[in-house]
């Protein structure tokens, strides 16, 4: 199977080999006609080819940020194996499953096919592949060694994708716990409730405490239901759409975030993390490091680090050495600062910088486990108080007139 023509429209096919066998594939063309020239090439005749038809159950239409990881250790292993550029492009990009990808993948090659640079091609979809990346992959052009460099920004890119999903496992869990604990409350306040208020109705005595305030909880909640949950989804939208569209509003919350209890400090070294791994990987490339510091402040994930990052590489082009201004913002562990300046005195500033994102990347590891068994217990306290603290409050009463009789 190959693809003659730059469009990457997927057709499936069928035919006969040259020994009468019955094969059967998928094929990136323009036409059918390409299709049937190129499988007629490959020794097949085709008894039946077709346009392969979008599903919403066929694959995913997203292009993440694991598949350009994927695509960059991809790529970074067929370059180093030998193989062509544009070859690898066809290779990689016939193989994947995502649609998307495929296309992208398809894209780019067709324009280097076309004589643009492999960094051009990648700064064409800035969607996907961000500053870094293409300054990397300029940076291996120009020096003839592409395939090394590559094979720095699959492994950057593995590395920081680790770590996002670490923290996203860590912190996806016991939301969703939260999620159902808070959909079985008012399901418990609309509908079991009111079945023990029209029983406590009979009992002709006052009710305790702590029940009726259950009780006048759940009266409210089903009067007011639609506008409390008009109310929240409404906070809820404005409050996604002003964290998107307003850099003071990230800013605070990158700020709160990381002074949050337990959750903070995993936050602030899976930063230092990513700063050290992508100064490390920037600097081993051979970019200078004022324009590598640019490139490292949009990839620490932290609009409070981006910003500190911008400032150090205003101090470091008038002349400041990076030690110092790492100093300034009061953002980096003082070990951070003074492996920094051993690396800057000892010309090994990239050695030193991936000896420090290693440090902080297992860190973030055991912190992110040492959460996990931490929020557990902690979960089902809290379900315990909501759903134990109503079944409590409901049989109260019961309890009560038990004691009387």
């Amino acid at each position: 199977m190959a693809e003659t023509a730059s469009v990457s429209t997927p057709f499936l096919w069928e035919g006969t080999d040259r020994k009468g066998n019955r094969v059967k594939g998928k094929s990136m063309a323009s036409t059918e006609q390409a299709v049937r020239a190129d499988l007629r090439r490959q020794g097949v005749v085709p008894s039946r080819i077709r346009k392969q038809r979008s599903s919403a159950f066929s694959g995913r239409s997203k292009i993440t940020t694991g598949d350009i990881a994927i695509f960059s250790r991809q790529l970074s292993t067929m370059l180093a194996a030998g193989i062509p550029l544009v070859q690898a492009f066809e290779i990689v990009g016939n193989g994947h499953e995502n649609p998307a990808m495929q296309k992208l993948i398809l894209g780019i090659k067709a324009d280097v096919e076309g004589g643009s640079s492999l960094a051009e091609a990648l700064a064409k979809q800035p969607l996907y592949f961000d500053d870094l990346f293409v300054n990397l992959v300029e940076a291996g052009e120009q020096a003839g060694a592409l395939e090394t460099l590559l094979d720095k920004v699959a492994t950057y890119k593995e590395k920081t994708e680790a770590i996002k999903k670490k923290i996203k496992k860590a912190l996806t869990y016991p939301a969703a716990v939260l999620v159902v604990a808070f959909i079985v409350t008012t399901i418990l306040l609309i509908f079991v409730i009111p079945a023990f208020e029209d029983l406590f109705q009979g009992f002709g005595a006052d009710l305790p405490t702590f029940t009726r305030m259950v009780i006048d909880l759940s009266v409210f909640v089903r009067t007011n239901g639609f506008i409390l949950a008009t109310g929240i989804g409404i906070a809820i939208g404005t409050f996604f759409y002003f964290k998107k569209r307003s850099r003071a509003m990230r800013h605070f919350l990158d700020r709160m975030s990381l002074k949050t209890p337990v959750i903070g400090p995993i936050l602030q070294k899976a930063a230092v993390a990513r700063y050290a791994r992508t100064l490390s990987t920037m600097f081993a490339a051979g970019v200078p490091l004022v324009e590598a510091l640019e490139s490292v402040a949009g990839a620490t994930g932290n609009i409070v680090y981006e910003e500190g990052v911008l400032k150090m590489r205003d101090e470091v082009a008038t002349g400041q050495r990076l030690q110092q201004s790492m100093e300034n913002t009061d953002l980096f562990p003082n070990m951070v600062i003074q492996m920094i300046a051993v690396g800057e005195e000892s010309g090994s500033l990239d050695e030193m910088s991936a000896k420090v994102a290693d440090f902080y990347e297992e860190d973030v590891d055991n912190a992110v486990d040492n959460l996990s068994s931490l929020l557990e217990p902690l979960i089902m306290a809290i379900l315990g108080v909501l759903v134990g603290g109503l079944v409590v409050a409901m049989y109260l009463p019961i309890f009560k007139m038990g004691a009387v009789i």
